[in-house]
This record gives C-alpha cells, sequence and structure tokens, in this order.
C-alpha cells in the first residue's frame, strides 16, 4: 500500500518535519549555501548544479514521487514558531532506500544547520522519525553511518537508541578520498506481550 502524500509531515514540541513542495527550492538551497563547508567534508560528491534552484525544484518533485512510492521519506525541519509556508530550512531527516519483504528497513541519513547545533534539536528530529518508521510505516531495522571522526553525529544515534555494529572501510568517496563509516543500527522495540 503505498504511502498518503498527504501524511507526510511528522510534529515534535519544536519541528515541523515535512516534505517540501517545488517551489519551496530557494530555502532548501538557503539551507545547502549556508551550510556548504559544514555540510561539505561529511557528505559525498554533490552534481555540479547542486547548487542551484533549478536542481532542487527537480529533487523535491523526486521526493514526494520517491514518498508516493513508498522508496524514501526525505523531510526538512522547519521550526514551528514561523508559519510554515516561509520557515527557513533548519535540517533534514531521510529514511532512505526503503526496503520492504523479509528485510523491512531503511537507510537513515540526517543533517543541521550549523548555526542551530547544540540545542537537541537533531535528536528530537530523529526520534521522531524512528517512531514514525517502527510505527506507521512499519519497518523493523534502521541503519545509519557516520565518519569516524564525526562526534556529533555519533552522540545523536547513541542518543535515540542505535548501536555500533562495525566498521566500513574505505566505503564511501568524500572530497576526493575514499572514507571508513562507522555502521549503527536500532531495531523495533519488542511488542508489549499480553
Amino acid at each position: 500500500m503505498p504511502p498518503d502524500i498527504f501524511q507526510a509531515s511528522l510534529t515534535t514540541p519544536r519541528l515541523l518535519l515535512t516534505l517540501l513542495p517545488p517551489d519551496a527550492a530557494a530555502r532548501v538551497l538557503a539551507y545547502h549555501l549556508a551550510n556548504r563547508e559544514h555540510l561539505g567534508p561529511v557528505s559525498p560528491a554533490r552534481p555540479d548544479n547542486f547548487f542551484t534552484v533549478t536542481w532542487w525544484r527537480s529533487r523535491l518533485a523526486q521526493d514526494a514521487e520517491d514518498w508516493r512510492r513508498g522508496l524514501a521519506l526525505r523531510l526538512f525541519l522547519l521550526s514551528r514558531e514561523l508559519p510554515s509556508q516561509s520557515s527557513p530550512v533548519l535540517g533534514s531527516v531521510s529514511l532512505n532506500d526503503i526496503r520492504r519483504g523479509p528485510l523491512q528497513c531503511a537507510e537513515l541519513g540526517f543533517g543541521l544547520d550549523a548555526r542551530h547545533q547544540g540545542k537537541g534539536l537533531m535528536s528530537e528530529a530523529v526520534s521522531a522519525v524512528c517512531a514514525h518508521a517502527f510505527g506507521p510505516l512499519g519497518l523493523h531495522r534502521l541503519m545509519a553511518n557516520h565518519l569516524p571522526d564525526n562526534h556529533r553525529s555519533a552522540a545523536v544515534l547513541r542518543r535515540v537508541g542505535f548501536q555500533v555494529e562495525g566498521l566500513a572501510r574505505q566505503s564511501v568517496l568524500i572530497e576526493g578520498r575514499w572514507r571508513d563509516h562507522v555502521l549503527t543500527a536500532r531495531v523495533a522495540p519488542e511488542p508489549p506481550e499480553d
């Protein structure tokens, strides 16, 4: 059963996590431009046109299609204190490569504006996405990987219940170098016994 495109929003005490429409491309681009140096050292190479409104319009349309097809859920963090139509993008949390059948799993990814670190926003957002993944989406396992020296991401994952499962040597090409990644995962809580 494909997910309902109109139910792709979550709220937390301080955040609205939502799919954004193509007309929000300029806001998403502004977030990425402001965080180019912050996110660049932990991100794979970007396409040449990544930092353009045209690219983000197309990407946001694809995000909606991927959600409609049950392949991925890519949500942007907005402040609940501001109108969602004009709130700047604070970050993102995504469930990528959603696999059904006997696996029922997805890859978790996230990023936060450098100006908003240290406030617990990322833990709040990731926790909400995990609850949604294990609840309404019916997933069993979430996996998330991070560079060994990315201590902030490691702390977020630890805080929300992910456990280290190993190290993938030279697994992702970042800034022209194959980089190791720490492999972490979290499984759905056991249902309560009757």
